[in-house]
């Protein structure tokens, strides 16, 4: 392995090191923009060992963007929470959903 290739591996591995869980990573939106009323899904039926995530909107820096729902895989003891807009203060504060205990 040439020195170059050395370098880039050791570069990698060290920045593998540092990043951060993506689990463990927060992001506070909050915005003047009310979002749409939330959107009519049809849920399809019930898959044992999943929960339904019901779809959101989302705010992409510009607007809000319909994230539709899906299936995720059970986790025993926790509950899913809904991904939710509330108004605090007159703007409006995304509140990121999740397994809840």
């Amino acid at each position: 392995m040439s020195l170059r290739n050395r370098i880039i591996v050791a570069a990698l591995a060290l920045g593998a090191i540092a990043v951060p869980v993506v689990s463990d990573a927060r992001v506070y939106v909050d915005i003047e923009t009310a979002p749409p009323p939330v959107r009519v899904e049809v849920v399809p039926a019930a898959r044992a060992g999943y929960v339904w995530a019901p779809g959101y909107w989302n705010w992409n820096g510009r607007r809000h963007v319909w994230v539709g729902g899906r299936w995720v895989g059970e986790r025993r003891g926790y509950h899913w929470a809904p991904h939710n807009w509330v108004q605090r203060d007159g703007r409006w504060h995304f509140e990121q959903g999740g397994w809840r205990r």
